[in-house]
């Protein structure tokens, strides 16, 4: 069979984007702003595959729907390149690296984890991950937290994220609360209704299907569908998830797991989410690692092709945006709860505590990158370790 001429192009175009996110992917060290960053000068400024208006258009639409941002750009980056084989060449390829990465150190986490440098390796980045918690929970506060309404719905957040209330009942019923405040009233009691109904039949179903198929396997992955599904705003709202219920409810991990999980995400590049191969290997091993990853990001693919052609039309519908501010003071709240939920595990003594001020400092203050502070972290760890055994 002779291939046409515009299938010839869309399949070279399907590797220029392969080859471009393959290697995004491996080098987009510092978060969601970075890989944005990065996007930008390949693909506008060296490429010249979208011009800067429509490249911002794009992330504008990926504000309005849940699941990672890069990614999600990525794969809409790929679908205008190259079609259909470039929507999922493009996401594909930016996940892999991080996902691959994550599961080297999954497997060298648990092989090794035991041995005394180990521990003290995580003993000093441990800390570090507070501070970078308190830092998002800081920036973000100070983006999305814009008038004293939004603070006092953020107050309520963390209140009921501390009471045990489901983080999908929290983001739904602020995002509804918002629509109450900036929209229509109406229109916000009935979806402050539909969210209640919603966390209503999600944990139906969790029920239903944990008695009649009990195997992790099937556990994992509707968790993780769940979370790539309903996850708005910064990827740390990812680890309130995980320490509800694959720490507390299932009890699949330890609070020092999620720690060190939450570390592994800071310090791989690519998408934050690929935290759930480190995390899915912890839980079952290798078919836990490739149920979480396919699971997590799998709605963002769905979202992505369901409604991409739609998405531009929410942007300046007023009612999006309330949404999105009630659910944006919800996920600082998340993050301060992840938070609060995670110090008491990592600040064990006066040099743990010195080292996440000083962390906090340098993000807050110096604008330092969470990886470069992750490995300074590190290194003090083992200096102690040192230290101990001389």
């Amino acid at each position: 069979m002779i291939a046409s001429p515009q299938s010839e192009t869309h399949t070279r175009r399907a590797w220029e984007v392969a080859k471009l996110f393959l290697k995004l992917g491996t080098i987009s060290f510092g978060g969601p702003a970075a890989h944005i960053a990065l996007m930008e000068a390949e693909v506008v400024r060296k490429r010249g595959w979208l011009n800067r208006e429509h490249f911002l258009d794009l992330l504008a639409i990926t504000n309005l729907v849940p699941g990672p941002n890069a990614t999600e750009m990525a794969i809409h980056i790929g679908a205008i390149h190259a079609g259909w084989l470039g929507f999922l060449v493009g996401g594909a390829a930016f996940i892999l690296p991080a996902a691959l990465i994550s599961g080297a150190l999954a497997w060298s986490y648990v092989t090794y984890g035991s041995l005394p440098s180990v521990q003290a390796l995580f003993a000093g980045i441990n800390p570090v991950i507070i501070a970078i918690i308190l830092g998002a929970t800081y920036r973000l506060g100070k983006v999305a937290l814009k008038d004293w309404k939004l603070a006092t719905l953020a107050v309520i957040c963390l209140g009921a994220a501390l009471l045990g209330l489901n983080q999908v009942l929290i983001l739904l019923a602020a995002g509804a609360v918002g629509l109450a405040l900036y929209s229509r009233a109406m229109l916000g009691r009935l979806a402050l209704l539909a969210s209640a109904k919603t966390c209503e039949v999600l944990k139906t179903s969790q029920v239903f299907v944990a008695a009649a198929v009990q195997p992790r396997l099937i556990d994992l992955g509707l968790f993780f569908l769940k979370v790539g599904a309903l996850l708005f705003g910064s990827g740390m709202v990812f680890f309130a998830f995980v320490e509800r219920d694959l720490v507390g409810t299932f009890g699949w991990l330890t609070q020092r797991q999620l720690v060190d999980a939450i570390a592994v995400g800071q310090m791989t590049p690519g998408p934050v989410l690929s935290s759930a191969t480190f995390i899915g290997f912890l839980a079952a091993g290798w078919p836990g690692a490739a149920v979480a990853t396919v699971a997590v990001f799998l709605p963002s693919f769905l979202i992505m092709a369901l409604a991409g052609a739609y998405l531009p039309r929410l942007r300046h519908w007023p009612a999006s945006q309330a949404f999105l501010k009630g659910v944006n003071a919800a996920v600082v709240a998340l993050i301060a709860a992840v938070a609060m939920s995670l110090i008491r595990s990592s600040l064990v003594d006066v040099a743990s505590v010195l080292i996440a001020l000083a962390g906090l400092i340098l993000l807050v203050r110096f604008k330092a990158e969470p990886w470069w502070l992750i490995l300074g972290g590190g290194a003090l760890g083992l200096l102690r370790l040192l230290v101990a055994s001389a």
